[in-house]
């Protein structure tokens, strides 16, 4: 029985090998639906080397209450990452500025510091980790922990980060707060917050109630 099941491991992993090595690659086709495995590939007879390669990382618009900008390349404008993933952002903080509370629920982000210095940090239930970065220090965090970025030196900073996923999602602690409808009294009372400064908040963010 054993000898048996090792040969089914044994071609399993043959048969997964094989067929990646058929499929070195899968370009999304962003003008079709995108279904819940991702995006369909383009034809290979359709694919050419302008389609690997991704022209744009430039500084992003930091005239927003965060001073911070953000210019990202992932499957949605980048297609050769489908399938692949990673992808990546520039992030340009001014000084004072800051990268709010946020998580990425689905992805790993590794934050690369280019320029300045910058603060950054996630908390857990048990701990704060927190280091200042300069330039060509790294910083990990992993999937779907609350973490922050500040700009904590004199001037710019800039740097990348890089993501476990092709597509990662941003859930941004400040816009789910006060970016919505919730009546302003209930998002007081579950937050211990101020009314007064709920509302000032809901319309710095855009939300109503």
């Amino acid at each position: 029985m054993k000898i048996i099941h090792i040969l089914f491991l044994f071609t399993f992993i043959s048969f997964t090998i094989c067929h990646a090595s058929v499929n070195d690659f899968c370009v999304a086709d962003l003008k079709a639906p995108i279904t819940n495995s991702g995006y369909p590939c383009k034809p290979v007879k359709s694919v050419t080397s302008d389609d690997f390669v991704f022209h744009g990382l430039v500084a992003g618009n930091t005239n927003n209450s965060f001073k911070l900008g953000v210019t990202a390349a992932s499957v949605t404008n980048f297609p050769a990452l489908n399938g692949l993933g990673v992808s990546t952002i520039r992030v340009d903080i001014e000084e004072g500025g800051f990268a709010p509370m946020h998580t990425h629920p689905d992805a790993t982000e590794l934050i690369i510091s280019i320029q300045g210095e910058a603060t950054v940090g996630f908390v857990t239930p048990t701990g704060v980790y927190t280091k200042v970065l300069k330039s060509g220090d790294l910083f990990v965090i992993p999937p779907g922990l609350l973490h922050f970025v500040v700009n904590s030196g004199k001037g710019k900073a800039m740097g990348y980060a890089a993501f476990s996923s092709e597509n990662p999602s941003t859930q941004i602690t400040d816009l789910l707060l006060f970016g919505n409808n919730l009546p302003s009294d209930l998002v007081a009372k579950t937050t211990l917050l101020d009314l007064a400064q709920v509302k000032k908040l809901k319309a710095q963010f855009g939300g109503s109630g």
